[in-house]
């Protein structure tokens, strides 16, 4: 059983006021803020990084209620050497560091090495990536992320086409955390969690709103009630 979770790209919030854009998403009952870290070589964009999470870590402080953390920090891990990061992104106070396939040798050594420092361990693939290679890894993981659009850059156009990959993975593994990221906003919602995703990344769709709070509850009552009729709700 799973829950909707909602999860506000910072790649979109004003980086001259990143902490205040965290708590303000956080006000709004969002889920998780999600941090995407590029290194300029596995995605040609480059981001924010270890440091940034430490100082967002500092202003937004991790926190926890009904036994579940708070402030949770879901950091996508767009860099060619996953393993390099895991302690500093540890150590920087993140909760969930996501790898993507693409860019390791050996994605089980990964994912214990992750979880050696404590975060929580998922998988992202790009769209030109088979859904099969989840397969082995999934009973180890956290999360499993289906990229949506092609990973490093946001406001691109969601893929519809990317949906088969979450109805397997929902078909196969029904308890598991199933993210989609890129393009997601309220006329793409319904198509995402139709196929059974749970956790939904959205950035301009949410930081760009006359009414953010208004959007992340319409992306969280279109995937409840998707969770619902699905008999997967976690309530």
């Amino acid at each position: 059983m799973v829950k909707p979770v909602i999860a506000p790209s910072i790649l979109s919030a004003d980086f001259s006021n990143l902490g205040c854009e965290c708590h303000k998403m956080f006000k709004l009952r969002a889920d998780w803020v999600h941090i995407d870290v590029m290194d300029g070589h596995f995605v040609p964009n480059l981001t924010m990084g270890p440091p940034i999470i430490s100082s967002l870590r500092k202003a937004v402080p991790r926190g926890e209620k009904d036994g579940q953390t708070t402030h949770f920090f879901d950091c996508h891990m767009m860099v060619a050497n996953p393993e390099q990061w895991v302690p500093e992104v540890a150590k920087a106070g993140g909760d969930q560091y996501t790898f993507h396939y693409e860019a390791t040798k050996d994605p089980v050594k990964l994912v214990e090495l992750i979880k050696s420092h404590g975060l929580k361990a998922a998988c992202a693939i790009k769209p030109g990536t088979s859904v099969d290679v989840l397969y082995p890894l999934a009973d180890k993981l956290d999360m499993a992320l289906v990229m949506t659009v092609e990973p490093g850059f946001g406001g691109q156009k969601f893929m519809a086409d990317m949906m088969p990959k979450v109805e397997a993975l929902r078909a196969k593994f029904p308890n598991l955390d199933i993210q989609v990221d890129g393009g997601l906003g309220k006329e793409t919602i319904g198509v995402a969690a139709d196929a059974g995703a749970n956790v939904i990344v959205a950035g301009s769709s949410v930081f760009g709103a006359k009414d953010p709070g208004e959007v992340i509850q319409f992306l969280r009552d279109t995937v409840q009630d998707s969770l619902k009729k699905k008999g997967l709700l976690d309530e």
